[in-house]
């Protein structure tokens, strides 16, 4: 079986990293890809860009894969996948309407808030006035957020109307995030202890992969503004045996049972951003894809044939599948740019990525990161993903930063606090 791995960053490190593994893969191609993903055995990439769909359809067809894995959001959302299988390739990853569920927080609220799937409250705007008369009227924390896609960065949790309506004209009048903000959804802000799960589904069946726990402001003690995630750890001892079972219950069974009634039907991962309370979960999100960074502790720990789970989905054999995990902990620290996630410089040679990946347990996987005169360097925001498993999250963090002191270039940052809160709850 020959392999195509849509995407660039750590997740599709991780991704092609795990399916090149299967006893069923010759070879698996990676577009566009990076420099750490084409030193795997059996991968190598491919120049096209993952926004390319001409491209990557005519590069699937020529290159005869059997199976086609889009890594992130933005090529699922303008339809990557229908064009795929259009051409007759077997493709992991929801249709352009089904992947809505991600690229249109509207679309997602009000899904949720027509089948009862727990949330919070909310209100849609197309106009900045209305927006801001209404954010006025309010007092307290708020949430406002962008409706399209803005690479986990067009969500701002505010702690009073000021900093809303800075966030506000952020969205509407400053453009930051383009078209992505031409409606805006103002929701209520959900308290509790964030974790992400993730699922496979075909559609109508759905297998949870293990928990994990994304740490997406840039700062320790969650400060700061959002990024795409700072760093994860699996499994995250907030989704208890009960509080697993009742997400399955009430959001993720629903979710997919709903999208096939509105004529959506759903394959491919399926990922919901929670906030856990007194053992019960509302959604702040859905994403139409693998986390990044929660692919790199998952897959890391995964003992099953991803391949043969893909392809399960695909073919609606969902229900008779089952997953073994590793019974270790993993944690991923993300080591970022300076500036990162604003503007920051690229070009920065780094030092010690060898070194750490030597390290019994440790996987270094490539995100931002290019080649120049023979040496790694920086190429991106989110630069490497880090990531240790060992018996017990303690020491999972220990191993994961020892490593990632092994590793540097000028103006790097990282946080310090990765799996803090499942170490408290030991």
């Amino acid at each position: 079986m020959r392999v195509l791995v849509v995407g660039s960053g750590g997740r599709e490190h991780a991704l092609a990293w795990k399916i090149a593994q299967s006893d069923e893969v010759k070879e698996v191609l990676v577009a566009p890809g990076n420099v750490g993903i084409g030193s795997e055995p059996k991968c190598r990439v491919a120049a096209v860009s993952s926004d390319d769909i001409g491209g990557l359809t005519a590069l699937a067809r020529s290159e005869k894969v059997d199976l086609v894995v889009v890594g992130p959001e933005a090529p699922l959302v303008a339809g990557l996948a229908d064009a795929l299988r259009g051409a007759g390739l077997q493709v992991f990853g929801p249709s352009a309407d089904a992947a809505m569920l991600e690229g249109s927080k509207v679309f997602a609220k009000r899904l949720m808030d027509k089948y009862e799937i727990p949330s919070g409250y909310f209100e849609v705007f197309d106009e900045y006035g209305a927006a801001a008369a209404y954010l006025e009227r309010i007092s307290g924390p708020i949430v406002v957020k962008a409706d399209g896609l803005a690479a986990g960065k067009g969500a701002f949790v505010c702690s009073d109307k000021n900093e809303a309506l800075a966030a506000l004209n952020t969205i509407m009048k400053d453009r930051a995030f383009g078209d992505a903000g031409n409606l805006v959804v103002i929701e209520e802000c959900l308290i509790g202890e964030e974790a992400s799960f993730i699922a496979f589904t075909d559609g109508k069946d759905v297998l949870p992969l293990a928990s994990s726990q994304d740490h997406k402001p840039v700062f320790d003690g969650d400060k700061g503004p959002n990024t795409g995630g700072m760093g994860a750890y699996s499994p995250a001892p907030v989704v208890t045996p009960e509080v697993d079972d009742r997400i399955m219950r009430e959001i993720m069974i629903p979710t997919v049972r709903a999208l096939e009634a509105e004529g959506k039907p759903y394959v491919g991962f399926l990922y919901a951003g929670l906030m856990i309370k007194d053992g019960k979960a509302r959604v702040l999100e859905f994403n139409a894809r693998m986390g990044d960074p929660e692919a790199q502790p998952l897959l890391f720990r995964m003992e099953t044939d991803l391949v043969e789970l893909m392809v399960a989905a695909i073919e609606g054999r969902l229900g008779r599948m089952s997953i073994r995990w590793e019974p270790l902990d993993a944690v991923c620290v993300v080591m970022a740019s300076g500036g990162y996630p604003g503007s920051y410089q690229k070009g920065k040679p780094i030092q010690g990525i060898e070194k750490a990946g030597a390290i019994d347990r440790v996987k270094v996987f490539h995100a931002g990161t290019g080649l120049e005169d023979g040496r790694f360097v920086t190429k991106g925001g989110r630069v490497l993903g880090v990531t240790a498993k060992a018996a017990g999250i303690a020491d999972a963090v220990e191993l994961a930063y020892r490593a990632v002191d092994e590793i540097s270039w000028e103006g790097v940052h990282f946080r310090r606090d990765i799996g803090r809160k499942a170490l408290h709850r030991d």
